[in-house]
């Protein structure tokens, strides 16, 4: 049984857009293709964008998405394989968690700081402007240098 992308995205939980993507870089293979030129899918390839989309819903990167999908195809694939990809990712993923506990800390100082009153001076605005005292046993002297690093780490491709 085939079926139209409209119906593979609907089954599988992935964009239509999404799916022409995946099939454009190389991670899907190229759809077959009616006499009208429209792309037709069967149900291993419903399969396999369920896999996808759930490895992305996990934040699997597309490189790691091609490394996944090499594996899933591969029967004689060795689990260890699989258990190190995933162990990798979860460690960024710990990292990045780590990363956004400490930005959250230094802002919830930062916050406790302010008096949140009428008068203009404000720990918040110092702190991001950079002209604060870095004060050593506040954890929001910590942000301007986290901020920068921290800010990009949630990226999850």
């Amino acid at each position: 049984m085939t079926m139209t992308i409209g119906d593979a995205s609907e089954q599988s939980g992935v964009p239509v857009k999404t799916i022409r993507y995946y099939e454009q870089i190389g991670l899907i293979n190229e759809a077959s293709r009616e006499p009208n030129l429209y792309r037709t899918y069967n149900a291993g390839d419903v399969a396999m964008l369920r896999f996808i989309g759930r490895a992305r819903r996990l934040g699997f990167s597309i490189e790691d998405l091609r490394s996944l999908v090499a594996l899933y195809r591969d029967r004689a694939r060795s689990s260890r394989d699989v258990k190190m990809l995933a162990s990798q990712h979860l460690t960024q993923i710990e990292q990045k968690i780590a990363e956004l506990q400490s930005l959250r800390n230094a802002l919830a100082d930062l916050i406790k700081r302010c008096k949140g009153d009428h008068r203009p001076d404000c720990p918040i605005i110092d702190d991001l402007g950079g002209t604060s005292e870095p004060a050593t046993e506040h954890p929001a002297s910590q942000l301007r240098h986290t901020t920068s690093a921290a800010l990009q780490a949630p990226h999850f491709d």
